[in-house]
């Protein structure tokens, strides 16, 4: 009988440590399926699909691409030719990130093919059975951030010293370009900005989004400046000062950046190319190949040819007063008839025509006469109108608030 009760013990001991273990395997699996995540990207889960990530390589084609998992020419131009309207398969661009997503059978068939335009801007294209294409963006968070600053040598390496992006840089220079001379900053000069930066997924940092105001202390004299839109219907926005005058400027100083200025408007210059005396009726602003040459104000291009002289050229009507043009370029960046604003890249410096070195001649005409545009009264950019300046002060009261709760910073 005690023999019985033993083995009666031993079996409900077995059992239950048998039932431990499988109830403690249960709560492994259930542990191990809770663990995987949910991977949401481009509006789709991605754990319902096979992805495969790439990069256009060079020599990549959208048929080559898709025919390397497994599609047929003939759907690739079916595909093609249905949503040519919103997505070109001929502008692929070598470095950009593709994403095929899969469908989970044996087959694997290939149903989206995701092309990301940039950082933000993606187009999904359905190749699967029901083919379409649309455009759409990542999700996007705007930080406000406040910075001060001050210049030891420069602003670029007064940025970089905070960790700051040079996009940064480049965005304060381009609101002071008309009222500050950046070559001849000077040691101890300060500045303080208001901006905002995007976010992709509220982590992934995206760029400026804009600058709100921010105010730049020259030789003593403070620089303020406030993003406003005096056009709603335009939808463009420009900088005022704290007394509502515009900081731009009709024209740009110079059409680039640029290293020097090599040879100035002459009445008689020697020319280095033709060996001979003769007028030189524009600027020359050396600067390295390929620097990007811009439009010095808005205006429409009347010409963008090639001579001999000139080699690759561009020329710019502004208004039936000023008309500029932009020599020896080593491309062109726009058409006849395009319109341009002020700033906009319309070509590249380089040597065409009869030049020895990479720069731009600048020209400058006034009622069809060419001129000298240093020796110009120019006219300013146009001011916010009186009966908008009530709403202005309003609308910069906030920013400059707190542009001046900022503390400066001291070398």
């Amino acid at each position: 009988m005690k023999n019985l009760k033993y083995l009666l013990l031993l079996v409900i001991a077995f059992t239950a440590c048998n039932n431990d273990e499988e109830a403690k395997n249960e709560v492994t699996d259930v542990k191990a399926k809770e663990v995987i995540p949910v991977v949401k990207e481009y509006g789709f889960v991605l754990n319902d699909f096979e992805v495969v990530r790439d990069t256009i390589q060079s020599g990549d084609s959208f048929g080559a691409i898709l025919d390397m998992h497994g599609m047929s020419r003939s759907k690739v131009f079916e595909i093609t030719e249905q949503v040519s309207e919103t997505f070109n398969p001929k502008r692929l661009v070598v470095g950009k990130p593709y994403v095929i997503l899969k469908a989970k059978d044996s087959l694997q068939t290939p149903e989206y093919f995701i092309y990301e335009n940039d950082r933000i801007d993606y187009t999904v294209v359905n190749i699967g059975e029901n083919i379409a294409a649309f455009k759409s963006q990542k999700p996007v968070t705007i930080k406000r951030k406040t910075v001060s600053g001050v210049i030891v040598s420069n602003l670029s390496e007064a940025m970089s010293n905070q960790g700051l992006s040079i996009l940064l840089s480049h965005e304060l220079s381009s609101i002071y370009q008309w009222s500050i001379d950046f070559w001849k900053l000077q040691k101890g000069d300060q500045f303080k900005m208001v901006y905002n930066e995007r976010y992709i997924n509220d982590s992934i940092y995206a760029g400026i989004e804009n600058i709100e105001g921010a105010v730049f202390v020259h030789q003593g004299k403070p620089y303020y400046a406030f993003d406003y839109m005096a056009d709603p219907e335009k939808g463009e926005s420009d900088f005022y000062d704290e007394e509502a005058r515009p900081l731009q400027s009709f024209f740009l100083k110079a059409p680039l950046n640029f290293s020097r200025i090599s040879s100035r408007f002459s009445g008689n210059r020697y020319h280095p190319v033709q060996k001979r005396w003769k007028a030189h009726k524009g600027t020359d602003y050396a600067a390295p190949h390929g620097t990007p040459i811009w439009s010095t104000a808005n205006g429409t291009v009347i010409a963008a040819s090639y001579t001999g002289g000139n080699g690759n050229y561009v020329k710019v009507k502004h208004n039936d007063t000023y008309t500029t043009q932009y020599l020896h370029m080593s491309k062109r960046n726009v058409r006849v008839g395009e319109r341009v604003k002020q700033g906009d890249v319309i070509g590249y410096v380089g040597s065409t025509g009869l030049a020895t070195g990479p720069h731009v001649c600048y020209r400058f005409w006034v009622r069809g006469k060419q001129v000298d545009p240093f020796r110009q009264n120019l006219p300013a950019a146009e001011p916010i109108a009186d009966n908008l300046k009530e709403d202005y002060f309003a609308a910069i009261k906030t920013v400059r608030s707190k542009l001046d709760k900022i503390p400066f910073k001291e070398i």
